[in-house]
């Protein structure tokens, strides 16, 4: 049985996020997982980097799954691409090896918040931006996002009220950049929580508008109390830009500016 590498991008708007449930079928895997059912002749399970939440969006998910076929992966890609909806797109299907999986083997990955920091419309991108007309202190969210950074205990960045696993993190980096009305905070890291890149913005937009002292995040972090920290920012705004393995993020240019890629929405 072969397995195999899929890189998917999608727009979450519609989708209840990606982990399948059991009380609808309106989730990226469970669309994906039916999809590559049909196509394959055979049951599929699919495992991806991680859960994108509802609404949330994806530029780069990989995901992995173990399936006997005929066909080559140009085929197949073809294939998926002929019945996926036009919020969901595959953009490379390649042999893995045996024991790669998407989420077990992954190192790292980047997530992406935009904001569109303008009181002017901006409506071909409302979907996959926050409109925050309010000015911001860029430097007093730099300052807070440089005590962020490093390995520390998150749990006053994350929802979950019971975790299985440690709350330690590594976030290498946290990057805000700016060019014209656009704003994007960028978080870079070995893992993340649950909602943990949503309350980090919420928290820098607070200091950016001067309700929270950039100099408090040490604090913050040694509370591990989720009700001290900022408020949970909304879904569309987020994008999990990029996923990492064997070190792949120490190879690749962190993003800094807007590029062309960022056009895709």
């Amino acid at each position: 049985m072969q397995n195999y590498q899929l890189v998917l991008c999608y727009e979450g708007s519609r989708y209840r996020g990606w982990q399948k449930q059991g009380n609808t079928d309106n989730t990226i895997q469970a669309r994906m997982e039916v999809i590559l059912s049909r196509l394959l002749g055979q049951p599929v399970e699919l495992a991806a980097s991680g859960r994108t939440d509802a609404g949330v969006h994806a530029r780069r998910q990989v995901c992995s799954f173990r399936a006997e076929t005929a066909l080559s992966c140009g085929e197949l890609l073809a294939s998926l691409r002929a019945l996926l909806p036009a919020d969901i797109g595959a953009l490379s299907l390649t042999p893995a090896p045996p024991r790669f999986h998407a989420r077990l083997s992954c190192t790292g990955k980047t997530y992406v918040y935009r904001i569109w920091n303008s009181d002017a419309p901006n409506v071909f991108r409302r979907r996959c931006m926050l409109q925050l007309p309010n000015e911001l202190d860029l430097d007093a969210m730099r300052a807070a996002a440089s005590l962020l950074t490093g390995r520390h205990d998150f749990s006053a960045f994350c929802s979950a009220k019971r975790m299985k696993k440690s709350p330690v993190r590594e976030l290498s980096q946290v990057q805000i950049a700016r060019e014209g009305e656009e704003l994007r905070l960028i978080f870079t890291g070995d893992g993340f929580l649950y909602n943990m890149v949503r309350i980090l913005t919420g928290t820098l937009l607070e200091v950016g508008g001067g309700t929270r002292d950039a100099q408090s995040m040490p604090r913050l972090l040694e509370s591990r109390d989720r009700a001290l920290a900022g408020p949970t920012a909304p879904a569309h705004g987020l994008t999990l830009w990029d996923v990492y393995y064997d070190g792949e993020e120490k190879r690749r240019e962190a993003l800094s500016s807007l590029d062309s890629a960022g056009e895709y929405c």
